[in-house]
């Protein structure tokens, strides 16, 4: 259905004689939104959204909920949108919102406040709002009056969508779901949903002198972000790889950007980049690059490996949608717009010049490139082929990644679960999304974001990888798996440890704290316990059959995969520690 029919469709449901909540729901409506994360409240909201086609997805938690609409938001090119009540369930969005923020999401969370006659009485789970979200969320506003509701979800959409993308905040008295309405109520009819709301393009004179500098360039490089993704900009990226044979690095939140099959894809770059990086062997391409195009890049500590991986005598150019990230930390050529268009713009004044050094330097550097992955794969055979128990990780993303298909979503929590998806699996396409929580790397987004990766798509296979410490925050969310019928495939790394803590604490003071050090819980009967299919794996050959299994099996899976404590992901930090064992 387009928007503009949508918003018809919407403006056509309100009620006679409606509340607030009709008016809140068709304003929801008529920017697109089919899903709402909540719980009962607002109850009024909920009660009447079904009526306007919006389907309510009952999260546990409002952590987790937050997490579902950013996911849902990532996937779907859709602002997300999470409810909440006020008080104690209002702060718990917070570290979700966070997230958001960092990673530039866009999302609305509507969180219902007192009546408006009890603010600052100490009525029940009062709080001040405002103060709350303000540092979590780019825009808070608190409606006061119900004939307003049309003009503030407007400006929350917009808050959340244009610019540089994130979390609104709409706080809403108890009593204005329940007003009535005048005939002078303000009403709207954009449609403001979907993102990017707005489009610019960078200044043309430097487009031109981006692309002369490119075309000149002796070693050029570009590293994509996930800035790259909220633009809807891999077809104009994986555009300007091919048509300018420019390599292409991504960080974490930017894979998938391009293909990483195409022979000019350097892969993940980052901190990432120590023993079994897939990376590893072509870090040259970054530290001895005299320019560097970054796209929708944060140039954050993870991203450069602490600030060490580009070389100091390289031209930066920087495109961004925010002013305030480009030259950041990099003094860079100012490319500020929107990626898509701006990339579109500079692979075509890359056309009307002379690309003659491209082309003669592209076979040398295909050639570097698989050079420089097949001594990836040569570290990494052992560890990936490995019939050990308690089972290597790698072997897991070698299984895994054999069974992946080009439409399928692969999220991860964060810590290690990032690292050894961002490393072991292959973006097979330009566009194929992995969701992971790299604006905050929080613990205890993985299954959450499954779930909202799922709305979203819901044809899509999805599958999280998740560490037993971060699947500890969220075990509750399996009922909501099972009761919205959101199927998904998990699988859990069980090595009994907060791994990168406690190896962190190895490398770094030579000794670990007690807390790092769990008991033994089977995950898999967890699973079973909330109605979900769980199956313990501590053998490696049974891996491939479980996975091809739960890809088949109709419902939740959770796998609960033993894995070896001693396992480590390829960080830059942790090379040569005598501390870890390889």
């Amino acid at each position: 259905m387009s928007s503009q029919h949508e918003a018809q469709r919407a403006r056509g449901l309100r009620i006679a004689n409606g509340s607030g909540a009709h008016v809140m729901a068709a304003a929801l409506r008529r920017h697109g939104v089919e899903a709402v994360f909540g719980q009962s409240i607002p109850s009024a909201l909920h009660l009447v959204a079904p009526q306007f086609g919006i389907r309510q997805i009952g999260y546990r938690t409002e952590n987790a909920g937050a997490v579902m609409a950013d996911a849902y938001a990532r996937v779907s090119g859709r602002v997300g949108v999470v409810t909440a009540q006020n008080g104690p369930a209002a702060t718990l969005l917070v570290a979700g919102l966070a997230e958001a923020l960092k990673a530039s999401v866009p999302m609305v969370a509507i969180v219902q406040d007192v009546h408006r006659k009890q603010t600052d009485k100490n009525a029940f789970q009062d709080l001040d709002h405002i103060e709350l979200f303000k540092g979590c969320a780019k825009w808070v506003r608190r409606v006061t009056e119900v004939d307003r509701i049309d003009d503030y979800v407007d400006m929350a959409f917009t808050a959340a969508a244009t610019g540089r993308m994130g979390p609104a905040v709409l706080l809403c008295p108890i009593d204005l779901f329940v007003d009535m309405p005048s005939d002078a109520a303000s009403r709207r009819s954009v449609a403001l949903g979907r993102f990017p709301l707005d489009r610019t393009v960078a200044d043309p004179a430097r487009v031109a002198e981006a692309a002369d500098l490119l075309a000149s360039a002796r070693r050029p490089l570009v590293i994509a972000g996930g800035g790259v993704h909220l633009s809807g900009a891999q077809d104009a990226l994986a555009n300007l790889q091919e048509q300018a044979s420019l390599p292409v690095a991504t960080t974490a939140m930017g894979k998938g950007g391009v293909g990483e099959d195409h022979p000019l894809s350097v892969g993940v770059v980052g901190y990432f980049m120590g023993t079994r990086g897939v990376a590893r062997h072509l870090r040259d391409q970054v530290s001895e690059a005299d320019v560097i195009l970054l796209v929708g890049n944060r140039t954050n500590q993870n991203g450069t490996d602490s600030w060490s991986l580009l070389p100091e005598g390289a031209t930066i150019i920087h495109l961004d949608v925010d002013g305030m990230e480009v030259g950041r930390n990099y003094e860079a050529l100012r490319l500020v717009g929107d990626a898509k268009l701006t990339l579109d713009a500079l692979t075509q004044a890359l056309s009307q010049r002379d690309l003659s050094r491209r082309r003669e330097a592209r076979p040398v550097l295909e050639r570097q490139i698989a050079a420089g992955r097949q001594s990836w794969r040569n570290e990494s055979a052992a560890q990936m082929c490995s019939d050990a128990a308690p089972i290597r990780p790698e072997r897991l993303m070698s299984e895994l990644d054999a069974q992946l298909r080009d439409d399928d979503v692969v999220v991860a929590d964060a810590s290690y679960s990032s690292i050894w998806v961002a490393n072991y699996l292959r973006a097979r396409r330009p566009g194929m999304r992995f969701i992971t929580p790299r604006g905050l790397a929080g613990l205890g987004w993985g299954l959450p974001f499954a779930l909202g990766a799922k709305v979203a798509r819901p044809g899509a296979r999805v599958f999280c990888l998740s560490g037993d410490g971060g699947f500890a925050h969220v075990w509750s969310e399996l009922e909501t798996a099972r009761r919205m019928k959101l199927n998904v495939v998990v699988a859990v790394l069980n090595n009994q440890i907060l791994g990168y803590q406690k190896h962190a604490e190895d490398v770094i003071f030579g000794d670990h704290t007690d807390v790092v050090d769990f008991e033994p819980v089977d995950h898999a009967a967890i699973a079973r316990a909330c109605g979900c299919h769980g199956e313990r794996i501590d053998e490696a050959g049974r891996i491939a059959g479980a996975l091809r299994e739960a890809f088949d099996r109709p419902g939740t899976t959770v796998l609960d995969v033993v894995t070896d404590p001693k396992a480590y992901p390829p960080i830059t930090s942790f090379d040569g520690s005598p501390a870890l064992e390889v």
